[in-house]
């Protein structure tokens, strides 16, 4: 006779420690590789960032400093950014490498902890594998065998080792750069189901270090006003507005002339973020200026994009959210950070890891998990330079548009990710859905 109890497995403890390990085999190839470059070559950002803490720690002003040849790189953050480099700035370099590039990898645990929830929660659930009392091949009187206390963190893992080789995630560590560890503070602001931090707070933090999160303001804007809005949505736009605003007026306080140096020049020079016809560049305005229009006409093409790809994009974030799927509402948004930005680097679309999230759900879907393996792979291989390749070849016809194409292969994947979360996605779930119900259905009438 069986009892029907369910026996839940504690995790044994070894299983974490096992999973921290894999990640780090995994990673260290790609880790030591870049913390081996050559000195004038390694975390280039972090050197910028490293170095804007000294100019503030030796009173010297912040944006007027370029990094040492051949790189000669400006600080380009707002002001509180270089206030919170200062504790950089008092790390030795070799320690700073290492401390950034471990913040690094724990931000990106952060973001595919909250990005895969689904996937991971029902990994872990309770009967999710093993043997059913009952069932064919069950002992008589044993209880329910769960397996998830071994398999959720060594699915983890797999996932985290994953995206870590996510050509924008591979740029972090190359180049030490800061953005998935904005995308980290906005997605747990934004899905963290009992934050011990007042809601907003984190987007606040991350639009006042770097304004493009600042698009996450008008997304909790559409969503707290408006038919079927949500209170807590309300809120955490007003905490996130007033986050903002007070680190925004903080270093007029600390360094003036730096802050108003940064506002009122610094901010208006585009040129200071680097080439922007460069092929890294994969925003719609970086595309658009590889076609070497007319600046004029260059300008009024993006500013239309930019209207047409923000309202779509934000009505879905909207759509998806007052429907309830938060993290794909949380990367169409992301998205739009990356698309409607003037300049978005490789770099720059660390949001991926959340796209991939959204696209495999709760991972009952093989549709959906093949499509997802289909996405990583894309952003995974250097398809933009291989349209440089092709540009360089010369060849007629094939160099000048195929190899044009190719070069924004991650600024059109962008846009075809925004259709896909939009439109496919909700098709695909809708007829997943249905095709269960129907199983069901079956199997009820051939039990009965």
């Amino acid at each position: 006779m069986t009892t029907g109890k369910v026996t839940v497995t504690r995790r044994p403890v070894w299983v974490w420690p096992l999973a921290l390990l894999m990640i780090v085999v995994a990673a260290a190839p790609l880790v030591l590789h870049w913390l081996g470059n050559a000195d004038d070559q390694r975390l280039v950002d972090l050197d910028v960032y490293r170095t804007g803490g000294e100019m503030v720690l030796s009173g010297r002003p912040v944006y007027d400093f370029a990094t040492p040849a051949p790189q000669l790189l400006p600080f380009t953050y707002p002001p509180v950014a270089a206030l919170l480099a200062t504790l950089l700035a008092a790390m030795s370099w070799p320690v700073a490498q290492w401390v950034w590039t471990i913040g690094i990898f724990v931000t990106l645990a952060v973001t595919v902890g909250y990005g895969f929830r689904e996937v991971l929660a029902r990994i872990d659930r309770p009967g999710a594998a093993g043997t059913r009392p009952g069932a064919a091949g069950a002992r008589p009187g044993a209880a329910r065998t769960v397996p998830r206390a071994v398999w959720m963190p060594l699915a983890f893992a797999f996932l985290t080792v994953m995206c870590t080789y996510l050509m924008p995630i591979r740029d972090q560590v190359r180049f030490g750069q800061v953005d998935i560890l904005l995308v980290s503070l906005c997605l747990a602001d934004c899905v963290a189901r009992r934050p011990v931090w007042p809601r907003g707070m984190l987007i606040g933090l991350a639009t006042a270090v770097k304004l493009t999160p600042g698009v996450f303001l008008i997304y909790l804007l559409i969503t707290g006003f408006g038919p079927g809005a949500r209170e807590e949505q309300r809120r955490t736009f007003f905490m996130a507005v007033f986050t903002a605003a007070l680190l925004t007026l903080l270093p007029f306080l600390v360094i003036p002339a730096d802050a108003a140096d940064f506002w009122f020049r610094a901010l208006l020079d585009p040129e200071r973020l680097g080439a922007n016809a460069a092929t890294t560049n994969q925003s719609m305005r970086g595309m658009l200026i590889r076609l070497y229009l007319p600046e004029t006409l260059t300008s009024a093409i993006w500013l239309v994009l930019v209207a047409a790809v923000g309202w779509y994009g934000f009505r879905q974030a909207r759509r998806s959210l007052l429907g309830g799927d938060a993290v794909t509402a949380f990367a169409l948004v992301g998205l739009m950070a990356s698309l409607l930005s003037p300049v978005t680097w490789i770099h720059h679309l660390a949001w991926v890891v959340v796209v991939l999230g959204a696209i495999v759900g709760d991972g009952s879907d093989p549709v959906r998990v093949r499509v997802a393996a289909g996405v990583w792979l894309y952003y995974v291989v250097p398809i933009p330079w291989w349209g440089v390749a092709i540009k360089a070849a010369e060849v007629p016809v094939l160099s000048p548009v195929v190899g044009k194409i190719v070069q924004n292969a991650f600024g059109l994947g962008a846009v075809g990710l925004v259709w896909l979360l939009s439109v496919w996605l909700p098709r695909r779930h809708a007829v997943f859905q249905s095709g269960q119900a129907g199983q069901a259905g079956t199997s009820r009438v051939a039990v009965s």
